[in-house]
């Protein structure tokens, strides 16, 4: 496999000259590149914040929500496997 024209090709997909000099250092090293192969871009979509919303909905019990994201950030969240095998054959017999 050839990678230069594998990178010619990457840098054509992303419209970047391979020909362009190199860039200037930029004056704030800690700031990000913003050339078309160093800059990063999130988008979110509408689901975003219709989970947000709900989060916040009556519905949601928050205190139980935090103590669950505790216990998987300090790794003692455990589910015991006789419930992951019965919610997998109450889905299988269900049909989902």
């Amino acid at each position: 496999m050839d990678i230069s024209s594998s990178l010619d090709g990457l840098r054509s997909l992303l419209g970047v000259n391979s020909t362009a000099p190199a860039a200037a250092p930029a004056k704030n090293a800690g700031a990000p590149s913003l050339n078309g192969l160093g800059s990063d871009l999130a988008t979110l979509s509408s689901a975003g914040n219709e989970v947000s919303q709900t989060a916040t909905s009556d519905g949601v019990r928050l205190d139980k929500v935090a103590a669950i994201q505790s216990a998987l950030a300090s790794g003692t969240y455990s589910v015991p496997a006789s419930a992951v095998a019965s919610k997998l054959i109450d889905t299988m017999l269900a049909g989902h």
